[in-house]
This record gives structure tokens, C-alpha cells and sequence, in this order.
């Protein structure tokens, strides 16, 4: 774990809330929080939520009169004082605000074991405990007492920063106007400039106390502030929700045979960097290492590559442009677009066009003749990949409850590559479908077979999974112009780091683009009234997530 000064941008809770940010996306894809921002969460569901945080509040009410006793600074002291009257003010008119937002206030208070969890944990920290233990730390002084204030605010900052975040994301899907959402008041309370206030007077409080900290201290306000967010989440997670909901959608099941087929893309949808230019450099470093007269040399097979590539970005924009003129404008907020099919994969084929002489190019120049498939497998097994990903592919293998097939269709030249990437146990359940290089003896030749080399050839993969894959649900995972044919036939399209030139191509023939988030809720309210999950045909809508933690928490939740 590293420490928390070693990051210089900002203060202590800004850098740990960036530093743990997948809890955001774990507790925003929650059943309880979609179903509460689509507007059809149960309201004994969302009483019961407001009766544990009562419990919370009652915590965090003693944890503050502990800290003030620890604080050695006037103002220090004040400032606690403040943030402990609030919490007392809102404890006072809890049940008030619950009529005020238009709700019966609950009449029996019974604490769950997550919110046990939490209130315990919060006052161990603010009494000078961790897990029963006293802290390695001695506290002598009453200026060393100082350091337990930052402890408990620790322990508390990262609740009320997640309730902001959460409620600004719900907010920001809902008309100002919309009036159907019977948790609006509940949520306008929430993201009212009063209560971002208080959570940003608690960061700020954390960050002052935090200064006189040593490395060894910082490290327990981190591992404080990952337990407290950790803990939060299970509190978000244990609230029940009696309907059914879109989230985690590998359990949505129509049936007990019903299965959940994934399919990917590979280079920097998983993968960091592309595997060809990994191929080049194993070409190069392997001319280096090895002299021989039939193969080219290291300064030639890098000045190749580089002119290769070159072209090919030069010819890729090139079509890009002949498409779609860069002046053309982006309009994706036009609801009743129609998708423009038979005009894409037009356009696709010109795009496969420029792919395929770029692929061949690559065989006549012999750049990657003498690749020895061990240094392949090797290379691969190092290859990183984007944050999550991986972590994504081995959690979904394991999950029994899954019933997971999971697919890579890729225009990587080297299935080898791939299967070597994942190479940590779920190469035996994950199936790659790409080009290969060719070999004698395990070197490559330098030719390769091709057959994954454009939109049409992915979607006829895709088209073999689902048909022989029974009742499935499909998720594409991918970020290029040649997923975007299988992105449009899964029942979830899901674009990672949506790029300029993507969005626009797929708005010219009419493709809408949807943060996932905003796209679940939408579905959430279709579940609700409908009780199934309906496919009529092809959609023009594809979901756009900046990471992979938003793909872990939408499919495989906590």
C-alpha cells in the first residue's frame, strides 16, 4: 500500500477518494441506488435505509465529542462542534424531515449486522482502537491525542462524501421538472449546497489535522479511510430491495437455463498499449539478440515499422474523413434518431478495406519473420492491461452463480498473445477468436492467417456464440469502429473511453451514445413496469463507462 504523502496534488481526502474511487462505481451500481434514482424503489425499502442511518448518525455524533476532546486547537474544536451540532439537529428532526418528504417515519428501529459493522468500527477508531487493538502508536501527550481526531474523521469522511457523490449523479438525470420520482426531496437534501458544505468542511478538517502526521500515522489514516469506505459499501449493499432489478445483471435470469455470454475486445479495450506494436518490439529486440542473414535487421524491421504505421494512421483518418467531414456536426442528444444500418457497414467495409491492406502490408515486409512463440507467451504474460480488466475476467470466471462464457474477438495477429495474456488460470474458459501467425519449428514464418479482420468478420463470430449459446444474455465490451456491429446486436453495447472520431461516425449513422449509469435507470423503470427485459431487434443505443470498474459493478456488483 502506498503512502498517502507521496501523492503531492491536493490534500489527504481528496488523493484517498481518488485513490479508492471504484467504490464509487460499486455503490452507484447497487440495486438499492439504481432502483432509488429510477424512482421505483420500494418505500419500505427506503424507510428501512433511513432508520440505519439513524444508527449512523448516533455513531457519528459520539465519535465527534470524542475528537473534540482530542483536538488541542481552538479552532480545531469549533469546527468539530459545528459538524457534531448538525448531526445532533438532524438526529432532533429526523422524523420530521421523513413527513417532510412525504413518507410515514418508521416505527420500529432494528440495526442490521452492516450497520453494526460500521458504528462498531467508527467508535473502536474514535476510541483509539483498530479491530480491538490498541494503535502501535503510544499516545503520551495530549498533543499526540491530536492524532486520534484525524483518525475518527478519517473513519467518517469518506460515508459523507459518498452520499454527495451519489446524490449529484442521481440529480443529474433528473428533469428539474420531473416530478414522478417520489425520492427527489429526499435526494435535493442530500445535494444541497449545506450538505456538500459539511462534507467538504470534514475533508478540509482532515486535511489540516492530517500535517503534523508522520509517514507511519498517514498509513493508518488510509487504511482507516479504505475500511470505513469498504464498510459503507457493504451498508449500501445490505439494503433490500423486494423488486427485481437490472443490477448485477449476470444474476438477471428469465430462467434457470438462461446464461450470460461476454464478449471483448482486446487491444486497449483490455489491453494498455496495441499488441502490434508489443509484436514489432519483440521483432526488434529478437534481431537484435539474433544475427542472421535471412532475417532483417533491427534498424531495418524498426524503420519498417515505423513507416508501415505511419501509413496506416494516415489511410485510417483518410477514410475517417471521407465519411464523416470533420466539420460535420456531433449532435447526440436527438432522441428519435434512426440507426442508419445499411449506411454503416458500408462505411465499415471502406474502414475494413484500409485494415486489411495495413495487415497485409505488415506480411509482405516480413517485420515479424523469426518471432519465436516462447518469447510471445512470454511478452504476453507481462502485457498490462487497463485498471480492472483483469481483475473483471478472473472474478467472472469464478462466479458460479454466472453461468459465464466469455468471448475475445480481436484483430490481434497473434491468438497466442492473447491466451498467454490471461494466463492466470482462465485460459481454459476463455475463448479467443483472432488471426494467427504462422510457424516452423515455433518461429513465425512471418505470414499469418487472417480471420478476424473486419466488422463483418466479428459479427459473424458473434453471431456463431449467441445462436448456439440458448437462452443468453449478451454483454460487447469494446472501444473501436470495428466492434461497433457486435456492440449494436448484444443486449448491452458497452463503449470504454469513447473516442472523438468513434462518436463521430456512430452519431452520423444515427448511433446514440449513453453513460451506463443513465442507461440502467432508464432499464430499471422498464423492469419495473414490465417485469422483463425486452430485445425487440436491434438498438441504436451503446452504453460509454470511462473504466473498467463501471463493467465490474454493472455485471458482477459487490
Amino acid at each position: 500500500m502506498g503512502s498517502v504523502e507521496a501523492d503531492h496534488e491536493g490534500g489527504v481526502a481528496k488523493r484517498l477518494w481518488n485513490k479508492f474511487k471504484n467504490g464509487r462505481a460499486l455503490a452507484l451500481y447497487s440495486p438499492y441506488i439504481v432502483c432509488l434514482a429510477s424512482g421505483t424503489l420500494d418505500p419500505t425499502s427506503f424507510l428501512h435505509c433511513i432508520s440505519q442511518d439513524f444508527y449512523l448518525l448516533q455513531a457519528f455524533a459520539r465519535a465527534y465529542e470524542l475528537a473534540e476532546e482530542y483536538a488541542d486547537d481552538d479552532e480545531d474544536k469549533e469546527a468539530i462542534v459545528k459538524l457534531r451540532k448538525r448531526v445532533l439537529k438532524r438526529l432532533r428532526n429526523q422524523d420530521a424531515l421523513i413527513s417532510e418528504w412525504g413518507f410515514e417515519p418508521p416505527k420500529d428501529h432494528t440495526c442490521n449486522d452492516a450497520t453494526s459493522k460500521y458504528t462498531e468500527f467508527l467508535m473502536e477508531t474514535a476510541s483509539g482502537k483498530v479491530g480491538g487493538e490498541k494503535f502501535a502508536v503510544k499516545i503520551v501527550t495530549p498533543f499526540e491525542k491530536t492524532k486520534l481526531a484525524a483518525y475518527t474523521l478519517s473513519a467518517i469522511s469518506p460515508c459523507m462524501r459518498l452520499y454527495s457523490f451519489i446524490s449529484r449523479e442521481i440529480q443529474a438525470l433528473l428533469d428539474p421538472d420531473e416530478s414522478n420520482n417520489i425520492y427527489k426531496k429526499w435526494l435535493n437534501s442530500l445535494s444541497s449546497e449545506k450538505f456538500e458544505a459539511s462534507a467538504s468542511r470534514i475533508e478540509d478538517l482532515l486535511d489540516k489535522l492530517s500535517i503534523s502526521l508522520t509517514g507511519e500515522e498517514l498509513d493508518v489514516v488510509e487504511r482507516l479511510y479504505h475500511r470505513a469506505m469498504k464498510l459503507k459499501l457493504d451498508f449500501i449493499w445490505s439494503q433490500s430491495v423486494v423488486q427485481q432489478t437490472i443490477v448485477p445483471f449476470s444474476l438477471l435470469r428469465n430462467s434457470g437455463e438462461d446464461n450470460l455470454i461476454t464478449l471483448c475486445d482486446f487491444d486497449l479495450t483490455c489491453t494498455a498499449i496495441d499488441s502490434s506494436a508489443l509484436l514489432a518490439e519483440i521483432a526488434i529486440v529478437a534481431a537484435t539478440n539474433i544475427s542472421e542473414p535471412q532475417l532483417p535487421s533491427s534498424d531495418h524491421i524498426r524503420t519498417t515499422w515505423n513507416e508501415l504505421f505511419s501509413q496506416y494512421v494516415e489511410e485510417y483518418q483518410q477514410c475517417i474523413e471521407s465519411i464523416v467531414p470533420s466539420e460535420a456536426c456531433i449532435d447526440n442528444s436527438t432522441q428519435g434518431t434512426r440507426l442508419d444500418y445499411e449506411g454503416l457497414c458500408k462505411a465499415l467495409e471502406q474502414i475494413s478495406e484500409v485494415e486489411k491492406r495495413a495487415t497485409s502490408r505488415v506480411v509482405h515486409s516480413n517485420v515479424l519473420k523469426g518471432l519465436n512463440l516462447a518469447d510471445i507467451k512470454r511478452a504476453g504474460e507481462h502485457l498490462s492491461f487497463q485498471d480492472g480488466c483483469k481483475r473483471f475476467f478472473q472474478d467472472l470466471v469464478e462466479c458460479n452463480k454466472c453461468a459465464a462464457d466469455i468471448h475475445v474477438l480481436s484483430y490481434c495477429w497473434c491468438s497466442d498473445l492473447i491466451e498467454s495474456a490471461f494466463s492466470s488460470g482462465e485460459q481454459n474458459v476463455l475463448n479467443v477468436h483472432s488471426n494467427n501467425l504462422v510457424y516452423e519449428a515455433s518461429v513465425s514464418t512471418g505470414d499469418m492467417s487472417k480471420d478476424m479482420e473486419s466488422p463483418m468478420d466479428k459479427l459473424r463470430v458473434f453471431n456463431e456464440i449467441t445462436k448456439n449459446g440458448g437462452k443468453a444474455s449478451t454483454v460487447y465490451i469494446g472501444g473501436s469502429a470495428g466492434d461497433l456491429l457486435c456492440l449494436l446486436e448484444a443486449d448491452f453495447g458497452i463503449v470504454i473511453g469513447l473516442s472523438g472520431s468513434l462518436e463521430r461516425l456512430g452519431n452520423h449513422f444515427g448511433i446514440r451514445f449513453v453513460p451506463l449509469f443513465s442507461g440502467l435507470v432508464r432499464e430499471q423503470r422498464e423492469l419495473a413496469e414490465t417485469g422483463i427485459l425486452s430485445r425487440d431487434g436491434r438498438s441504436n443505443i451503446l452504453y460509454t463507462v470511462c473504466n473498467w470498474d463501471e463493467i465490474y459493478a454493472f455485471i458482477l456488483g459487490r
